[in-house]
């Protein structure tokens, strides 16, 4: 894009960004929008042709690649999890997944220049820690021989972990294997509520392992935690969140559960009357946000937190921030290849998923396929309203003149309907429109999604009350 617009660096209030009649007016269901489109706009598609055409024109552009590999397995379920993941304690049901995954690694790299470099590495899940350090480090020579790595420390090669019951020894194994970021699920510490939701991590666990992060080098330490879980209330979560500030983590993602058991099975083990009202589910948010932003985090937006020298933070300042499939990124010129069930590949102007069910996966693997389930090829309509979307969820603001410059068009007369729209948030506070752009103020940066949904073509504007997707907050 011909401009990046940095992000304001006027420090942030609660009271700045939370407006109660704003959020009752604007807090609809809508996208997390790391894609766009969303993954439901993917269409059926089980040929490799394309795939194989887009790698070709990746090539061609010889961009730094990012890798996602997706370890589904947990050894017991948290029941308010809408993840792809596979129940098991039969520890032979990994391993031969992982047999799989390595020759899909050597099917993808086949098609690769083996020159591009990879600036970024992700394994999520699931619970990539559910395999033994002998699998993980026999993933990890896979993945080295069929990719170059880049060795200098400053690339972005990160793991999600279970903290329960995990051993500190471990953490010093993934740093030996090149990870240099790590992400912690504490969720919440208080026991009534993981009793509820069937997941444990105690705060000596997680201390300790936090202790074995900073000795091992790690470059960065994320925790997620989830508000609107049964049994919380606004005190007992405050007493989470100071636990875990105590524990300093780098970034801090503070996830909005959508209890949605039509759509996911494992939701309906929780006992919906122990869920917290909506009064006090917002109230939680608004304390949480208040307390973090006095210890110093910033606000990125869509959940996310990080301290001011996170790079996170930085990209943002400086209007560098990206979006992909793993959340907010700093590594925007990478492609993205994935592996394993239900994994996105974003090449260009396409995305390819895997077979979401293990079934499917085996079968294609083993037939010498790659396992592709869904694709879809972005317009060039779908091209520019994914960069428009991308600023204003990244950057909080959007220049005309970049847009204009980047893909030779007319604002003004391209979203001339958008433009229409935004008069209403506008009026309400939500965002300032000029002559050359779109700023969102402080109070709509916690409604950010609604924003992008005036810009979202496939957005049903007669259902945004609908069950469709999680509310914005």
């Amino acid at each position: 894009m011909a401009s990046r617009t940095a992000v304001s660096t006027q420090a942030l209030t609660s009271a700045s960004l939370w407006d109660p009649a704003l959020i009752t007016r604007y807090n609809l269901a809508g996208p997390r929008y790391t894609s766009y489109p969303t993954a439901a706009q993917f269409r059926d598609e089980v040929s490799e042709g394309p795939w194989r055409e887009a790698v070709a024109a990746s090539n061609e552009v010889s961009a730094p690649l990012s890798l996602y590999f997706h370890i589904p397995f947990c050894s017991t379920v948290c029941y308010y999890c809408a993840c792809n993941k596979i129940i098991t304690a039969n520890r032979q049901r990994a391993s031969d997944y992982l047999l799989l995954l390595h020759r899909e690694i050597e099917l993808q790299a086949a098609a690769v220049n083996p020159e591009r470099i990879v600036r970024q590495l992700h394994w999520g899940g699931g619970t990539p820690t559910y395999i033994s350090d002998s699998e993980m480090q026999a993933l990890m020579a896979v993945i080295r021989q069929q990719f170059r790595l880049a060795n200098d420390d400053q690339s972005e090669f990160s793991i999600e972990v279970h903290p329960g019951g995990m051993a500190t020894d471990r953490i010093r194994h993934l740093r030996q294997l090149g990870f240099n970021r790590i992400s912690m699920g504490v969720q919440d510490f208080d026991p009534e509520v993981q009793r509820a939701v069937n997941r444990f991590n105690s705060v000596g666990e997680v201390a300790a392992l936090v202790r074995a992060v900073r000795a091992s080098g790690f470059k960065s330490l994320s925790m997620d935690l989830i508000y609107g879980l049964p049994l919380q209330s606004e005190r007992s979560f405050a007493r989470t969140l100071d636990q875990v500030i105590r524990l300093q983590p780098d970034r801090l993602s503070l996830f909005n559960y959508a209890h949605m058991p039509q759509l996911f099975k494992t939701q309906r083990q929780l006992d919906e009357r122990q869920l917290p009202a909506a009064g006090v589910k917002l109230a939680i948010l608004q304390q949480s946000i208040d307390r973090l932003l006095h210890e110093g985090y910033e606000y990125i937006g869509m959940d996310h937190f990080a301290r001011p020298g996170d790079e996170l933070a930085l990209a943002q300042m400086q209007g560098n921030l990206h979006r992909n499939f793993q959340g907010y990124s700093t590594h925007k010129d990478c492609e993205l290849l994935a592996f394993g069930v239900s994994a996105i590949n974003s090449l260009g102007n396409n995305h390819f998923q895997n077979f979401k069910d293990e079934q499917s996966y085996s079968a294609a693997i083993k037939a010498g396929k790659l396992p592709l389930a869904k694709r879809i090829t972005l317009s060039r309509d779908d091209t520019i309203r994914r960069a428009v979307i991308n600023e204003l969820i990244c950057n909080f603001a959007l220049d005309y003149r970049a847009i204009e410059q980047e893909y030779g068009i007319c604002f003004a007369d391209y979203f001339a309907a958008e433009l229409e729209r935004l008069p209403a948030p506008a009026a309400d506070g939500l965002l300032r429109l000029t002559d050359g752009g779109i700023e969102v103020l402080p109070p709509g940066r916690l409604l950010v999604r609604r924003v992008c949904m005036e810009f979202d073509a496939y957005i049903d504007r007669s259902q945004l009350s609908g069950n469709r997707f999680s509310r914005i907050i």
